[in-house]
């Protein structure tokens, strides 16, 4: 796996540095709304992907499992901003504990697991490990549907902004030791990218 690139490198929309208190602000006085489709990401604005069949498919499907098996204490968050240091990204889900949901000024801090659905949006969210790690983000799951695989990482080391541990998993069941009752099925999270191959290989 090539070196992650850094966030600056990859799709910067404003062209200084902001802190999340001015992104407040330019969004409370609508000069950001929500048909922008930025997300601010260590201090930059950053555009988000287009939605594909591919990964509305991948939401879809997870959304539908972890309604029905997550514990009660945990709150899912789905496309919706975290509020970190210098951050405000918009996972596909974050999955956080309902205290700290409770008690967040803007939205929460961190989360228990952050779960992100790539299909041309890779390097970026490879990118953002470093974000969530930094917020203390006990697991960090890419659902990379290109090669239909997911990414696992795991043990935040905050300091180095960096997780110690990385897995890749293609097959079986994904489940978490924090997530009692969770277990994710990798193949049907990629069905639909598959169909769309076989289809294209008839024509």
């Amino acid at each position: 796996m090539a070196a992650p690139q850094t966030l600056a490198d990859l799709l910067p929309f404003w062209y200084q540095p902001i802190s999340v208190d001015q992104y407040h602000r330019m969004i409370d006085a609508e000069i950001l709304g929500e048909d922008d489709l930025l997300e601010l990401l260590d201090g930059f604005m950053a555009r988000m992907s287009p939605q594909s069949v591919g990964h509305v498919h991948a939401i879809t499907y997870l959304t539908e499992l972890l309604v029905r098996a997550l514990p009660a204490r945990f709150q899912l968050r789905c496309q919706v901003p975290l509020t970190l240091a210098r951050s405000e990204p918009e996972p596909d889900f974050a999955i956080v504990d309902r205290r700290i949901a409770r008690r967040a000024a803007h939205h929460p801090d961190t989360a228990v697991l952050v779960i992100e659905v790539a299909v041309d949006s890779l390097p970026k969210d490879r990118a953002k490990a470093a974000i969530y790690a930094e917020a203390g983000v006990q697991e960090y799951w890419i659902v990379d549907v290109a090669h239909r695989r997911v990414e696992v990482r795991r043990r935040p080391q905050p300091t180095r902004r960096a997780y110690a541990d990385l897995t890749t998993v293609r097959r079986g069941t994904l489940t978490s030791p924090l997530l009692r009752g969770v277990a994710v099925p990798v193949a049907p999270l990629f069905r639909r990218s598959a169909e769309r191959r076989r289809v294209a290989t008839r024509a």
